[in-house]
């Protein structure tokens, strides 16, 4: 069967592309990032993150101001899931069946700046390590990679019914997609401010807001948090710092590292390149040297405090200050440097300057007397102003201080061709009927928001084949349990299972989701035995019955297998392996 809106699935690329859309790996996203932008569009769709509005916690949201609904959407997002990337959720696959699939369309060799997997080599944190051994893959012969796939909010939700898991869960690119979504329904960010970010082995968001704000896996970095120098902000820096970005993608399309097409609006890119780089960067105040000094400990050695102490002067080493901020409420910034000396016993001070220390205090004074002086001129000022026998560690200092202070992002360069693309115009006063309205009348026109119908599982406006191909062909975990076994035997244990489906209405789980989260429609149930018998026997014939009153009778070798269903489909379809008709 031919929708009204279906694309040209003749065409190979056109086919991986919509079929793509049903298990967005982080390697299709990568080659088809027309992508990215439309998962946020399928969850902004959905009706789950519209029912976070009726919760407690977000009320009256509308009042607070945008750091405060930023906070409680984080804490939210933090109470409810957790951050999962195991081998075992969506399955394996080999490096060669996956460039086999893209071969004809896209230069394969490029996919090793997509993924670590095919040889990235663009984060040193990771490459100090055995990749594979961290991913877990050591055990597997070298040319296994896992899927990967990025999960629709259903889908996130649904992982409270797997075994040991007590809340939902998804990827790095499941909790950006899963943020965007929850900062335009309940946040009230308008898309237009909303940058999806990709690199190699990270995506996260940023917000176009005041300062800006980066979400990152469950939580956020303000512009403060980025130069606080903990060791969270660490991790949530080394993305931006190591890696380039493959893509950026906005409610306006993108620009991919690779591809000389942009569909994203220039203005709106170039505007975001230069937020983004002002958001991490700084200049060196007495409050950021401080941070400095917290992130790169080698450095407190060179440094003492001094402290007027019921009226005598004494000094204190940095690395025992430091040492009491661990275990208090207070800090070494200013603010509340003087609640964390009053914690201190009074036997760790010295009455005497401790030999070969720069003071703390002078320095502090010497860059509020130089401030917006560029790191050049504060060296050498340093340098004449307190000297060391330790010069080579100073200036070793202040090469670290240059990366901590001024972060180049490696984003893909605006010397493109950038070509006008359509995207649903969607504003935040707009009920969730207003926007399924608007992105189903754009779609004859916006492969954005077709691409979100397909991400969305909106089967009435999807062509069946892409869907039916990602069923058969990238849905590999049910196999473990499930291949060798009859077709009675599959059939019985299907039957067993739970009769509910994670998607509403006529929205359709792909098997993979059906077998992790032990429940489905029978309609999914049958697409999941087709699978099955097909991986088992590639040769075989499997039809499908869906009847739009109640039923999904699967046949094959001779026999009917019947499933109940509520999903209200009316299809015919013939399965072979690579072959799908539907009529």
């Amino acid at each position: 069967m031919t929708s009204r809106l279906s694309p040209d699935f003749s065409d190979r690329k056109t086919l991986e592309k919509y079929s793509s859309a049903y298990t967005l790996s982080d390697m299709e996203i990568f080659i088809f990032p027309e992508l990215f932008y439309p998962l946020v569009l399928a969850n902004i769709m959905s009706p789950l993150i519209w029912q976070w509005r009726d919760d407690p916690w977000f009320r009256e949201m509308h009042r607070k101001n945008f750091t405060s609904r930023a906070n409680r959407i984080k804490q939210y997002i933090i109470d409810n899931y957790i951050f999962n990337l195991d081998l075992e959720t969506w399955g394996l696959t080999e490096k060669e069946r996956e460039i086999a699939r893209f071969s004809d369309f896209f230069d394969t060799e490029l996919l090793k700046q997509s993924n670590a997997l095919f040889g990235y080599e663009g984060d040193r944190y990771y490459f100090s390590i055995d990749i594979r051994k961290h991913f877990g893959l050591d055990k597997y012969d070298s040319s296994v990679i896992p899927y990967w796939k990025t999960e629709t909010v259903e889908a996130m939700n649904a992982f409270r019914h797997k075994e040991h898991y007590t809340t939902g869960a998804g990827e790095c690119v499941s909790l950006a997609a899963l943020y965007a979504a929850a900062m335009f329904i309940v946040g009230e960010i308008p898309l237009e401010k909303i940058f999806m970010i990709a690199t190699p082995l990270h995506s996260q968001n940023f917000i176009d807001e005041k300062e800006g704000l980066l979400t990152n896996n469950r939580r956020i970095m303000t512009r403060n948090m980025w130069f606080n120098g903990t060791s969270l902000s660490g991790k949530a820096r080394r993305a931006l710092e190591n890696e380039k970005v493959t893509i950026v993608s906005h409610i306006t399309g993108h620009i991919h590292a690779v591809y000389d097409k942009a569909t994203i609006n220039r203005d709106d890119y170039l505007s975001f390149s230069h937020k983004l780089r002002n958001f991490i960067t700084t200049s060196l105040t007495p409050a950021v040297f401080i941070n400095f000094l917290r992130f790169k400990s080698e450095y407190k050695c060179l440094f003492q405090y001094y402290y007027l102490r019921t009226g005598s002067a004494y000094y204190i080493t940095l690395e025992k200050l430091f040492e009491y901020e661990h275990s208090s409420r207070a800090g070494m910034n200013e603010e509340t440097r003087y609640k964390l000396l009053a914690e201190v016993d009074n036997e760790e001070f010295f009455p005497d300057p401790i030999p070969g220390r720069i003071i703390l205090n002078d320095v502090e004074s010497f860059l509020r007397e130089r401030a917006g002086s560029d790191l050049n001129e504060l060296e050498a000022g340093f340098l004449e102003s307190f000297p060391t026998e330790y010069t080579d560690c100073v200036r070793r200092m202040f090469i670290d201080i240059r990366a901590f202070t001024i972060t180049e992002p490696r984003l893909p360069s605006a010397d493109r061709d950038f070509v006008s693309a359509v995207s649903p115009e969607i504003v935040v006063t707009d009920s969730r009927d207003d926007i399924i309205r608007k992105i189903k009348a754009s779609a004859s026109q916006s492969e954005m928001s077709l691409l979100a119908l397909y991400a969305y599982r909106d089967m009435e406006y999807a062509d069946w084949r892409p869907f039916i191909k990602a069923a058969m062909e990238r849905n590999p975990v049910c196999h473990t349990a499930l291949a060798g076994g009859s077709a009675d035997d599959i059939y019985k244990v299907l039957s067993g299972m739970k009769n509910k489906s994670i998607y509403d209405s006529g929205r359709m789980a792909q098997p993979d989701e059906v077998w992790n989260f032990g429940r489905g429609d029978g309609a999914e149930k049958a697409f999941l035995m087709a699978n099955v018998l097909l991986h088992s026997d590639p040769g075989a014939e499997v039809t499908i019955h869906l009847d739009e009153g109640e039923s999904a009778v699967l046949g094959f070798a001779g026999r009917e297998y019947h499933f109940v269903s509520s999903k209200g489909h009316h299809r015919r379809i013939e399965i072979r392996m690579g072959d799908y008709k539907v009529s």
